[in-house]
């Protein structure tokens, strides 16, 4: 017989005494016997079946939850989406661009169906880039020459009115209470107030407080300005210098010259020479100590 059956049958305490003694003449044999004479005491751990099938259960991954389906919800959600969504598109819809000159700067650039505009210093103008093509409307403070191209209505809205056009090249002035607009070119609408007049090329039509309007003829093919040239006729010397401040960077003093009246112009590349322009014709001194510059009338010899 093997030694492992014999091995079996001494643990399983079936050996006759003959083989036993034939086992315990083996050293191998003795280790075994050793082994299971110190295991002997030991003893199973209980076993709770119940207890283990629930922790194991427990562990077991779940299927997610199914939320019941709210039609009226899911709506809601769906709807403020598309209210977000709108009121965005809107918002940048309704945005206008604004251009906006300072002292001493002009500005050229074109409109989105390509007419040309050239804006004064100190001016502003502002349009909406996203309706263009709906209404060609622009809102005007300040002076700006244009240029429109022929298509539907072109309008320029002013404090004081508004200027409208099909296609043609005109000037609106707009500052305080004087509204002055000359055409160059094709036909030009203004309407302030109830009034309504059609201004033609070669036509200069100016409007003070609303009340009186004096027209007269042009020459020129452009307004000088955008050749860096102010050109007045008969105005009075403080709207002269109000302008003369927006095209050089100064602070002006004058004594006792409200009343005085002048035509003419001034450049806008020198400050002395534009000072020269104005006062010399007028009698008038000036001095200029940096940006300070102080017209006064001319002493008596």
């Amino acid at each position: 017989m093997e030694k492992e059956q014999l091995l079996h049958r001494y643990l399983d305490g079936t050996a006759s005494p003959e083989e036993i003694k034939t086992l315990e003449a083996d050293a191998e044999f003795m280790s075994y016997v050793k082994i299971a004479n110190a295991t002997e005491g030991f003893e199973t751990p209980s076993f709770d079946k119940e207890l283990s099938y629930h922790q194991l259960d427990s562990k077991l991954d779940r299927p997610a939850k199914e939320r019941p389906l709210r039609p009226r919800y899911l709506f809601m959600k769906i709807a403020a989406a598309l209210v977000i969504f709108a009121a965005g598109y809107l918002l940048v819809r309704d945005t206008n661009t604004t251009i906006t000159t300072e002292i001493a700067e002009k500005e050229n650039f074109l409109l989105p169906d390509d007419s040309q505009v050239t804006l004064n210093a100190q001016s502003e103008v502002s349009f909406n880039e996203n309706k263009w093509e709906e209404v060609r409307t622009l809102t005007l403070d300040g002076e700006a020459f244009f240029k429109v191209k022929k298509g539907e209505k072109f309008s320029v809205k002013t404090p004081q009115g508004i200027v409208e056009v099909l296609g043609t090249q005109f000037n609106v002035f707009t500052r305080g209470n004087r509204f002055d607009i000359k055409c160059y070119e094709g036909l030009v609408s203004v309407t302030y107030k109830d009034t309504t007049l059609q201004v033609p090329a070669g036509t200069r039509v100016e409007i003070t407080d609303i009340k009186n309007i004096h027209t007269s003829s042009i020459a020129a093919i452009s307004p000088n300005w955008i050749l860096n040239e102010s050109t007045f006729e008969n105005v009075s010397l403080s709207l002269v210098l109000e302008e003369l401040k927006r095209q050089y960077p100064i602070k002006l003093t004058s004594q006792n010259m409200v009343n005085k009246k002048f035509t003419g112009s001034f450049t806008h590349n020198d400050l002395n020479v534009a000072l020269r322009s104005i006062c010399d014709p007028l009698q008038v001194d000036f001095t200029i100590e940096g940006e300070e510059v102080t017209l006064h009338a001319k002493k008596n010899n």
